[in-house]
């Protein structure tokens, strides 16, 4: 069995004295494991690093199979251009930590991989903070767990949503929530419209949503908590102001 695909980078492990396993999320084939042959080696320990979009060929007697990645070709050196944005490289991190927890192996989901793949080439830029939510949210969907945001699921009103309910995910307006605003998660406004200013707290707001259900929808059934790479995240954002 093989296939060639675009993939980006998850991680690397050694593997005996000169091999490494790497993992990969490739766009048509989902996450993948392979061995690496040389991985250790000055020439492939730059093309593992996490968020690197690489060619991959994986190839495998049997399905089952751990199998191993020739080629394993360098497309887009993302992690180089993060090196020095320590804020950035922790939404990498959490980003890579989210799928691979939550993500089936050797399941495509294409749509998914073009999330990531727009966040990583946007970490750095003054908007991904806002972007890396978005990205949350859009993963919850893909793993069958989407939030209900179009609409108020009380009136049926389609603007100014401002809340979610706990329990149904579904959006309420302003007015209609406002009498339980205290069992509910506030909706920063930039979730609803593209056009909406982000306002100081709405990142915070935007990821303690998406972290509500994340833990509750995909973790607890799993008997896990939340990556720590994602409270990372979080604590560095906030140091940075970003929040």
């Amino acid at each position: 069995m093989e296939w060639a695909d675009e993939a980006i980078v998850l991680g690397a492990k050694p593997f005996g004295e000169s091999k490494a396993i790497a993992e990969v999320f490739a766009r048509g084939h989902g996450r993948y494991g392979g061995v690496v042959h040389g991985g250790l080696g000055k020439t492939m320990r730059p093309v593992l690093q996490a968020g690197n979009v690489v060619r991959a060929g994986w190839k495998a007697r049997l399905s089952e199979q751990l199998g191993f990645f020739s080629p394993l070709e360098l497309m887009t050196p993302h992690a180089s251009r993060l090196f020095d944005d320590a804020v950035s490289l922790a939404g990498l991190s959490s980003a890579v930590a989210l799928i691979r927890g939550t993500s089936a192996e050797r399941q495509a989901y294409p749509q998914l991989y073009d999330a990531l793949l727009v966040l990583i080439e946007a970490l750095g830029a003054e908007v991904w903070p806002a972007l890396y939510a978005r990205f949350e949210l859009g993963l919850l969907a893909e793993m069958g767990y989407g939030l209900d945001l179009a609409r108020c699921a009380l009136t049926g009103a389609t603007e100014d949503l401002a809340y979610v309910s706990p329990r149904s995910g579904r959006a309420a307006c302003a007015e209609a929530g406002a009498p339980f605003a205290d069992k509910l998660i506030r909706l920063p406004p930039f979730l609803v419209r593209s056009d909406a200013a982000i306002e100081t707290g709405d990142v915070a707001d935007a990821l303690a949503l998406a972290g509500y259900f994340l833990e509750r929808r995909l973790y607890d059934q799993k008997g896990e908590g939340l990556p720590e790479a994602r409270r990372r995240l979080i604590e560095r954002l906030g140091f940075a102001g970003r929040l």
